[in-house]
């Protein structure tokens, strides 16, 4: 069990929690937890976007049942969570100049490996796409790692008016790393083949068990079928078939 320290609205309809609780599971930013939910069968798979030796930190948006109860939750409410679940992003495969691209709630798991990448001293920047302004979220947490970020919106309420290809196209990356819905994964991955550049894509998929037992929410790859919740969220450009 998981307890709730804080837990915020940070943009239009997205809260930030914060929890304690065991950390030791934790290895590469982009795995996920899969949260329990009072009257609702299935756990809720939701992405981590930071922690440290105590604490987690989930972003997500409220969109049904199971969000809207936890953006009611108080802190000190406890949570039930699978953890350590998913393949996370390999930072190790970073270039001279990794170009980090999150759409909506896509951006979260981002902003872990940004903070590790600029650990190691790495060459960043940031394109973050949302419908509009007052969806937009951790633009100062970005930039206080020493990101550039670049905004699209769909009405052009923040930064260009359009998608985060836009704003990619002037910048001067040789690897990525993307999380998104799939329209907007498949459009950067056009995009970096376009540049020739390589990449990882973190998936969003609705998923049953969280553990691969259920083969609920596989993919196509160069290598046949895989799961989602196991050998991704986070797969390769070059092994998947977009």
């Amino acid at each position: 069990m998981y307890r709730a320290l804080s837990n915020r609205p940070i943009a239009q309809d997205t809260y930030e929690m914060i929890l304690t609780g065991d950390m030791s599971f934790a290895e590469r930013p982009g795995q996920f937890v899969n949260v329990k939910l009072d009257g609702l069968y299935l756990r809720r798979p939701i992405s981590i976007c930071d922690w440290d030796e105590q604490t987690m930190t989930l972003v997500y948006k409220v969109v049904g049942r199971g969000t809207r109860q936890m953006a009611a939750m108080r802190p000190g409410q406890e949570l039930d969570l699978l953890c350590g679940l998913g393949n996370g992003f390999d930072g190790n495969a970073a270039g001279a100049h990794s170009l980090l691209v999150g759409g909506g709630v896509g951006a979260p798991p981002l902003y872990g490996l940004a903070k590790r990448l600029a650990a190691q001293g790495k060459k960043i920047t940031v394109v973050l796409g949302f419908g509009r302004a007052e969806q937009a979220f951790y633009q100062k947490e970005f930039e206080a790692l020493g990101c550039p970020v670049l905004f699209a919106t769909e009405d052009g309420s923040l930064g260009e008016k359009g998608f985060v290809t836009q704003p990619m196209s002037r910048v001067d990356y040789d690897y990525y790393f993307a999380c998104g819905p799939m329209p907007m994964l498949r459009a950067v991955y056009a995009a970096g083949k376009a540049k020739n550049a390589q990449g990882q894509l973190s998936f969003e998929e609705r998923m049953g068990c969280g553990f691969g037992a259920c083969m609920g929410c596989s993919c196509e790859t160069i290598a046949g079928p895989k799961r989602i919740c196991v050998d991704g969220p986070v797969m390769k450009s070059g092994e998947v078939i977009l």
